[in-house]
């Protein structure tokens, strides 16, 4: 298997690698000596558990959004890890109907919030007000206040209106007047934007886009899934008759197995190390962050979760690295004028930065610098 190459499907599973064999980072026992088991947190019934409940979701989802199973794999990798997902593209293309489908599909609160000009801090947050009654100042929850909060075009807000939800998406709490209110697990935002190319968009603060886990972009449908959405959603909105394959408690138990995901030191070393080489690239102005390394890190926990195996390999870091690390490139002047990509750029890294070797040579999961199987 290498490293360009998505890893071949367990059977009915749509996104997992083979799940079978040890890990080839695991420290090695002295020659003579068996090698002890590892205990393991997230074993057996709980991988079970995490690839179910991944396929009932999956297809949930892909009865709404056709043609796009990589989309869907980096929601659900990015729901497992905790995170955020921002969702950018042209208007039309299914952002909104991808936020919304993930949300219907888990039984739990879900807020919408569509994002204007005039929409206040307050608007997203909570106010508190006045009761002649009692003399008190009540506090009236906003829209953040639930588990799915699906943010519609963010980038049509003020900065100040976005900055709002920077200490929800970061601590999982609000302050407002002093007091601070406790946001239920799971937390999770899922917004979408349009290119700050159209008209009525702003740039999104830097310190905005980095409490995103991860960056997609839906695109256009190739032509046949096209024609199945034309055939299949035409005469009726999917979206209408969607009903939950999960809830918010079997969440929080996904979320618990994917922590126990092993991850060895030379892996964590490597995704460091990754991160790192970023801030080092003479295009960039601004690397990527080391809060960037703690979300590469946790989405490299679900996706080896969803490939059916309880140990992380560079493979599952090169899955995930573009869309958790390229929106928080910021380019020099330079780079922008030669319109270079930061998915490019992370791309080159991952054949350059060296990947390194587990402790068994002829281990499946082992690639080279060049992504070349060994």
């Amino acid at each position: 298997m290498t490293s360009s190459t998505p890893p071949a499907a367990l059977p009915g599973h749509p996104y997992g690698g083979n799940g079978a064999g040890p890990d080839p980072y695991a420290p090695q026992p002295p020659n003579g000596t068996s090698p002890s088991p590892t205990p393991r947190a997230t074993t057996g019934k709980a991988l079970d558990e995490v690839h179910g409940a991944a396929q009932r979701i999956a297809a949930n989802v892909e009865r709404v959004l056709v043609g796009k199973p990589d989309v869907v794999r980096i929601a659900l990798v990015t729901l497992l890890a905790e995170g955020h997902l921002l969702v950018e593209d042209v208007p039309g293309v299914g952002k909104t109907s991808l936020a919304k489908a993930l949300a219907k599909s888990i039984d739990c609160s879900v807020s919408r919030l569509q994002f204007t000009p005039d929409l206040l801090p307050s608007d997203v947050t909570g106010v508190s007000i006045f009761n002649r009654q009692t003399t008190n100042f009540e506090f009236r929850p906003g829209p953040v206040f639930a588990n799915i909060v699906v943010g519609d075009e963010i980038n049509r807000a003020s900065p100040k209106t976005q900055s709002a939800l920077l200490e929800c998406m970061e601590e999982h709490q609000v302050t407002v007047d002093g007091n601070t209110y406790r946001l239920e697990s799971p937390f999770m935002v899922i917004a979408t934007q349009n290119p700050i190319e159209m008209e009525g968009t702003y740039a999104l603060p830097e310190a905005q886009r980095d409490r995103f886990t991860a960056r997609v972009s839906i695109g256009y449908p190739d032509p046949n899934a096209e024609l199945a959405m034309v055939d299949e959603h035409a005469g009726h909105d999917p979206l209408a008759t969607l009903q939950p394959v999960s809830d918010a408690a079997q969440v929080r138990g996904l979320v618990e197995a994917v922590r126990g995901v092993h991850m060895a030191p030379e892996v964590r070393r490597y995704a460091v190390e990754l991160v790192s080489a970023t801030r080092r690239l003479p295009e960039i102005r601004l690397g990527a962050s080391p809060r960037s390394t703690l979300h590469l890190v946790r989405a490299a926990r679900a996706q080896a979760a969803l490939s059916g195996r309880d140990f992380v390999v560079p493979d599952d870091m090169h899955a995930i690295a573009v869309p958790v690390l390229a929106h928080r490139l910021v380019l020099t002047a330079e780079a922008q004028a030669a319109r270079r990509s930061p998915a490019d750029m992370i791309r080159g890294l991952l054949q350059r930065v060296p990947v390194p070797q587990g402790a068994d040579p002829a281990a499946q999961w082992v690639s080279d610098a060049r992504g070349n199987r060994q």
